[in-house]
């Protein structure tokens, strides 16, 4: 078992260190308390039993930390001050049927309706949010 841990310890380093973000560092941690408890000579289920325990502790532990540090940040974009201001449907706006369209800023752009709400053609309406390339749009 000492060779199986040294070996979970080294895999689980090369796989952080492969990676943007922090995945294995936890698991990592967790091997070396198996290790230990191999060199106590441990039955080989508490081995496991402390690989899991410790690995649960250390990523409940700073898993928060980690997570204020390295969460995405949503970025703003330009498209963003669309939000708010009034569009005029140009294809009815349908979700059942993934139709819908409007014109925005002399922009066409894919819409849908935030409630469920159809739109017909002509319908001033105005932009609640912003979904990739989708307008997510209310009634006026």
């Amino acid at each position: 078992m000492l060779w199986l841990w040294i070996a979970l310890i080294i895999a689980f380093v090369v796989i952080e260190a492969a990676t943007v973000q922090l995945v294995t560092i936890w698991f990592a941690v967790g091997a070396v308390g198996g290790l230990i408890a191999c060199a106590f000579d441990l039955n080989i289920w508490i081995q496991v039993l402390i690989f899991v325990a410790v690995s649960a502790i250390t990523l409940l532990a700073t898993r928060p930390f980690v997570k204020r540090f390295t969460g995405s940040r949503k970025e703003p974009t330009n498209a963003d001050r669309y939000i708010g201001k009034q569009a005029i449907v140009v294809e009815a706006i349908d979700n059942l049927h993934s139709k819908g369209a409007v014109t925005l800023a002399g922009l066409e752009w894919t819409a849908r309706s935030s409630d469920g709400t159809t739109f017909e053609k002509d319908t001033v309406v105005t932009v609640e949010a912003i979904e990739g390339a989708k307008l997510i749009v209310k009634s006026k």
